[in-house]
């Protein structure tokens, strides 16, 4: 099976697809991020869905994109010849239709190709009704439909699509798909060629915004352009991943459906962006969380779809056996209807950020927060599934309370500094209360380190967060001190993991990668305790966990030297961004965050 870190990831910044190096699309949810899968080979077999196009004998790949694009690159090396296969999805692309393209290449001598077609749309389990066109065929089930151009001949059989063609040097043959609803008539989609210049000048345009340079330049961009990509572009929304249900340890029953938006990434987003030049990406995540958190605080969610849909309703697919058996395979995620007290604090922060950024937060936004703050007063006290979405007890979890103290010190700025109005007083007050008890309660002093829960002697990755937010200077002791006892009790080698599965009550069998997240806000939080090489040593031995494309999962094996989980993640990607930002300028987002 392809490992998770041999897909590529195309995409139109509606949805996504994968693209293992062997030329195989096996990942593909169609019209948006959260649809139902077409291709859904990813976590099952060909006969699940995909789109192979490949040489018929033995050949070596070597995959890269094309410039500081998204357009996905494949050179075949056979002992008759190279060919080379572009993958790409047009973009801007119409919410009505989807394509995606593929060209073949004739680079050198004469190489004999095969193609497998297999559509299955509601992840791999809906046979199509397939009908032969001069051009091609049309797929049909219930309300999808699609189009398959070909300029070769295809054979239908056994309810699958294969053909077998050649190129020489200096041919070129196109293929491309066209996703529309099925009541609709089809455009018949675009011109190849046409669409695959704009799309190049298209992302190399958009890529070219980020002019900040240092010494990781490429990598920054290359992960920018991959939070473009898992970017909703009609509303702003960004998913947390392109993929659901890839283990975070193989063959285990800890896989999610990261489809969908998460509140918490909000301030670190916000961050990446904006000091990366891209103030409209900025602007739109933050117009994003307003639509989407609108209403009532206290039934705020933990996260979203990508219009800010609420009902994320999870269940199993028991069709598809998961990546390397890894079972189940997951659609929706349950942990949209727990209570997490941190995100209350993530989006105070967010508003701080931007309205330090010269973002517009208008006074109706200022109106919400203080309804936000209002709820926070009733419910910071009470426990959480805090936020690593534990399925077991509720605890008063001790990032959760930190992160209430972040929502109280921003709204306390927001008036001190801005002059908006509000209970200031009270709320000085209870920011006092909550910085006083976590370092009572969420303190061992006999091992000068803060603990994961109140009343617990265990870890937590999380707890490096204390001094990126300004809870504690970063070289006070007690932060010290945490620090030193996560790489003692939580790292494998730099990488970090989030807390001792084993040791802990969060409901769901043991065992985990490392989580790169952490990982990163290690580096950071060694930055901010005055260990700068020690911090970049962590931060170029994480970047070493990158693919041959630059891309990330959501955790690592420092082992086996696999990643793991889903793929490509967003939280990954914009922990490398501002780390690198760190490091490059020994005051980027972590001093930022902590000092103002």
């Amino acid at each position: 099976m392809t490992r998770i870190e041999d897909y590529g990831l195309i995409g139109d910044t509606h949805t996504a697809a994968l693209v293992s190096n062997e030329g195989s699309i096996d990942w593909l949810c169609l019209p948006r991020f959260d649809s139902p899968a077409c291709f859904a080979a990813l976590l099952g077999t060909p006969e699940n869905g995909h789109w192979s196009i490949q040489p018929v004998g033995p050949a070596r790949s070597t995959v890269s994109y094309v410039g500081k694009t998204l357009v996905h690159q494949i050179v075949f090396s056979t002992p008759e010849g190279e060919v080379e296969l572009l993958d790409f999805m047009p973009v801007p692309s119409s919410e009505h239709e989807v394509d995606v393209v593929r060209v073949v290449k004739g680079r050198s001598g004469r190489v004999d190709m095969e193609m497998e077609f297999i559509v299955r749309f509601d992840y791999g389990s809906i046979v199509p009704w397939v009908r032969r066109r001069g051009w091609g065929l049309e797929a049909i089930a219930g309300p999808n439909a699609i189009e398959l151009r070909s300029p070769v001949e295809l054979e239908n059989e056994d309810f699958r699509t294969r053909a077998r063609f050649s190129v020489a040097a200096g041919e070129v043959l196109s293929f491309e798909l066209t996703w529309y609803p099925s009541h609709r008539e089809p455009s018949h989609g675009v011109e190849p060629m046409a669409a695959l210049g704009t799309t190049l000048e298209w992302w190399e345009a958009w890529a070219g915004h980020h002019t900040n340079g240092g010494e990781w330049h490429d990598l920054v961009t290359r992960s920018l352009v991959t939070l473009k990509a898992l970017t909703y572009s009609p509303t702003g929304g960004m998913v947390a991943a392109a993929t659901t249900s890839l283990p975070e340890h193989i063959g285990s029953s800890r896989n999610w459906d990261y489809r969908y938006c998460w509140l918490r990434d909000a301030t670190f987003t916000l961050y990446a962006m904006l000091i990366s030049g891209y103030d409209d990406e900025a602007r739109a995540w933050e117009r994003w969380l307003m639509r989407a958190v609108a209403g009532k605080p206290d039934q705020m969610q933990i996260m979203f779809g990508v219009a800010g849909e609420r009902l994320l309703f999870e269940h199993e697919i028991d069709w598809l056996p998961g990546y390397e058996n890894s079972r189940p395979v997951r659609v929706g995620n349950g942990a949209h209807r727990q209570f997490q007290l941190d995100v209350y604090g993530e989006l105070m922060d967010s508003f701080h950020v931007a309205r330090r950024s010269g973002i517009e937060v208008n006074e109706a936004a200022w109106h919400f927060q203080k309804q936000l703050m209002g709820a926070l007063e009733d419910l910071w006290q009470l426990p959480d599934e805090g936020l690593w979405e534990v399925r077991g007890p509720q605890a008063h979890f001790t990032h959760s309370k930190l992160m209430a103290w972040v929502g109280f010190d921003r709204a306390v700025k927001a008036i001190e500094r801005y002059g908006l109005p509000g209970p200031l007083a009270r709320w000085r007050a209870l920011r006092e209360q909550i910085h006083a008890e976590i370092c009572e309660r969420g303190f061992d002093r006999s091992r000068n380190t803060f603990v994961q829960a109140y009343g617990s002697d265990a870890l937590d990755a999380a707890l490096l967060m204390m001094p990126l937010v300004g809870f504690l200077p970063g070289d006070d002791p007690r932060i010290t001190g945490t620090i030193n006892a996560v790489r003692t009790e939580l790292s494998d080698g730099v990488f970090v993991r989030r807390y001792k599965t084993r040791e802990s009550l969060d409901g769901l069998p043991p065992g985990e990668g490392t989580f790169l997240p952490c990982t990163f806000w290690l580096a950071d939080a060694l930055i901010l305790n005055n260990r700068y090489d020690e911090g970049r040593h962590v931060f170029e031995q994480a970047i070493g966990a990158c693919s041959p494309l630059g891309l990330l999962s959501e955790e690592f094996d420092p082992v086996s030297r696999r990643q793991l989980g889903n793929f490509p993640q967003a939280f990954s990607h914009i922990g490398l961004i501002n780390t690198a930002q760190n490091l490059n300028r020994r005051k980027g987002p972590a001093v930022d965050r902590a000092t103002t």
